[in-house]
Parts: C-alpha cells; sequence; structure tokens
C-alpha cells in the first residue's frame, strides 16, 4: 500500500493549531479546511489529464483538466468538515456519503447511512475521514466501495495511528493513503495520542444524539 506523509511547514502549522486543546471551534474549522486543501491537492497529484486549447487574451495555449475527476466521499460526521476544502480543489467533483457512529464500549463502527452510485469500477474514489484510529470505519467504508466495484481508492485522513496504518496495510486491495501524521499510539478508549481529541467534536460541538 502506497502511504504519503505530507511534510510541508504549512501543513505542520495548520495540524499544530488543530490539535492545541486551546483552539476553538472556529480556529479547528479554519484549520482543518486549509489542511484539508492541501491534503486533497497532494492526494491528486497523479490523477490522469487530459489537455486542450484555451485562448488567452494573446494567443492560444495549451489547458489541462481532470480526465475523470475523483467522487468524494466523506465519512460522516467528521468527514464533513471535508467536503468543502475538496471541492475547493476539485469543484468538478461529485460527492458520495457514508455514515458511521462510533459504539463507544466496543470502539466498533456503527453503519446508519449508505449514498454512493451503485458502480463505482473505473470510477477515482477519496474517501476522507480527519481521523485514522482503529482502522474500523475506514476499512467497513472500504468494503462497502469495494463490493460496488471500486478500483482506486485513495483515503484522505488528517492525523494517522500507527495501529490504523498497519489495519489497512493487513486489509489490501487497490488502497493509498494520504495524510498529514502518523501518530504513535491509541489510549484505552481507542483515541489517538497524542491526536487532538474527538474530531467531530470539535468540528460541531459535543453530539447530543443517539445515532
Amino acid at each position: 500500500m502506497q502511504i504519503t506523509v505530507i511534510n510541508h511547514p504549512l501543513a505542520a502549522s495548520r495540524l499544530t493549531i488543530m490539535r492545541d486543546e486551546r483552539s476553538d471551534n472556529v480556529a479547528f474549522r479554519t484549520a482543518l479546511a486549509d489542511l484539508g486543501a492541501m491534503l486533497i491537492y497532494e492526494a491528486s497529484r497523479d490523477l490522469p489529464v487530459e489537455t486542450f486549447e484555451t485562448k488567452t487574451p494573446v494567443a492560444v495555449a495549451q489547458g489541462t483538466r481532470l480526465q475523470n475527476p475523483p467522487i468524494i466521499v466523506p465519512i460522516i460526521r467528521a468527514g464533513l468538515g471535508m467536503i468543502d476544502p475538496a471541492l475547493s480543489m476539485i469543484p468538478d467533483a461529485q460527492v458520495g456519503f457514508i455514515g458511521m457512529a462510533r459504539d463507544e464500549e466496543t470502539h466498533e463502527p456503527v453503519p446508519y447511512l449508505e449514498a454512493l452510485p451503485h458502480d463505482l469500477a473505473g470510477q477515482p474514489v477519496f474517501l476522507v475521514d480527519p481521523m485514522l484510529a482503529t482502522g474500523g470505519s475506514l476499512i467497513h467504508a472500504i468494503d462497502l466501495l469495494l463490493e460496488r466495484g471500486a478500483d482506486d481508492i485513495t483515503c484522505v485522513c488528517m492525523v494517522s495511528a500507527q495501529q490504523g496504518v498497519d489495519k489497512l496495510k493487513a486489509h489490501g486491495g487497490p488502497v493509498r493513503l494520504v495524510t498529514a501524521t502518523i501518530d504513535p499510539d491509541l489510549n484505552e478508549q481507542a483515541y489517538i495520542v497524542p491526536g487532538l481529541g474527538d474530531a467531530g467534536d470539535r468540528l460541531y460541538g459535543p453530539r447530543n444524539i443517539d445515532l
């Protein structure tokens, strides 16, 4: 599995803001938007392109556009925060949705929503979620995509735990990972250490409904 860890001072500065417990929801969202755009930029580096002629005010130049824009698939809830950054980079991308909650006792994903095209064969998919912790939610989402024929899946995660990365590697398949960092540990509650806490809560406030 190909793993790309973004090594850039601007990415590191936004990640620092997201890690800082003093950052409020507004600061966290702003930093996430910036870092999300950087990660999507890197994830798109090798997407196939096509060229065409475009007229400038003084001559004709060669233009470039994506041959087959990816579908952006956030894992709800925290992944919702990565839709706008992704569309700012790839405005002609489609968007699908996978909804999963976390069972706080077992730490296992509990699926509750799936809104995806029926056939994803030949369609690049960017599966976006700020956190890759145990890997359970991400792998469940990958399996849903594979069932629909996906053969080109890029997982875009801001903070990844080594345990989740190892689980993703072992799972195999046409998957690569783009992340801003790989943190070493998980705590007893399966939160990434040092991590940044609960990304969904820090984006939107504490969850106050049961899914």
